[in-house]
């Protein structure tokens, strides 16, 4: 855009904004191609914008571009609400669980993990706001892919991985948790420390059974 070449101060910010755009998508799980795409969706909805303001006018500065940007912004938020996908919310039946070793084993599970890996995900609302809503379904799908533990009875997946995944601190996520998002997933030491005995004693839940 020619007029982001003629104010370098503006240039300056519209990079900021980018850069910054990608760096919380992948603090918040959404995968930072898709918030590419959706900035360049944007770049290009503000380029039309913005030539249609300064279309026959002697129109100068800064005012046009900041105007095109944020009315680009608003155009595509609203816009990406008509995508479907991500609002289906669907959970299957429960077709046979681990064995669990014991109660307390089963509810940090829960807590920690089914929201992601069981047909039983607690959609939150926000879960039906695009872009939060394809990061949602995305990593239910992953979740699902990996390990579910509603039909680990017909289909185990990687769940003899589960032991691991959590001493490492792969799972949860970080992001799953960060900015006090999902607090009951945010495991103390010591329910980490039950939660692993519990998965050690339960067949199937890691490599030592």
């Amino acid at each position: 855009m020619n007029a982001l070449r003629r104010h370098p101060v503006i240039t300056g910010v519209v990079t900021a904004v980018a850069v910054g755009a990608l760096v919380v998508s992948e603090l918040v799980g959404l995968a930072p191609p898709i918030t590419a795409v959706l900035l360049g969706l944007t770049g290009v909805v503000a380029y039309g914008l913005h030539r249609r303001l300064v279309r026959g006018r002697a129109t100068r500065g800064s005012g046009p571009v900041v105007v095109s940007l944020a009315l680009a912004a608003v155009i595509v938020a609203v816009g990406i609400q008509l995508v479907p996908f991500g609002r289906a919310h669907a959970n299957g039946p429960v077709t046979g669980e681990p064995a669990w070793a014991d109660a307390q084993t089963r509810d940090l599970m829960v807590r920690a993990c089914y929201d992601c890996h069981s047909n039983e995900v607690e959609y939150p609302a926000y879960a039906s706001i695009a872009p939060i809503s394809w990061a949602v379904e995305l990593h239910v799908n992953d979740g699902r892919g990996e390990v579910n533990y509603s039909t680990f009875a017909t289909d185990p997946g990687a769940a003899e991985d589960s032991v691991e995944v959590i001493l490492d601190g792969s799972m949860p996520p970080a992001y799953f948790t960060r900015f006090g998002l999902h607090p009951e997933a945010k495991l103390t030491d010591a329910e980490r420390d039950a939660l692993v005995a519990g998965l050690r004693s339960t067949p199937g839940l890691s490599e030592e059974r």
